[in-house]
């Protein structure tokens, strides 16, 4: 049996630049709510992983730091 080609894999933000790339004159008014409200929800997110990424900086270069 011959073998599927596996799917492509995309890019890091590839579905990013998709989202932002959509004509958003196809959405209805409650549609553009809700579209906001989820790239809200994704700023959030995105926000705390940049806080944690800092704070096990901080952590790291406390523990490493040379003190004389």
């Amino acid at each position: 049996m011959a073998e599927e080609p596996a799917e492509a894999r995309r890019a890091r933000g590839q579905a990013l630049l998709e989202v932002t790339r959509e004509d958003l004159e196809l959405f209805g008014g409650d549609e553009l709510e809700e579209r906001i409200a989820q790239l809200e929800f994704e700023i959030a997110r995105v926000r705390a992983q940049i806080d944690r990424k800092h704070s096990s900086r901080a952590a790291a270069d406390a523990l490493f730091t040379r003190r004389d």
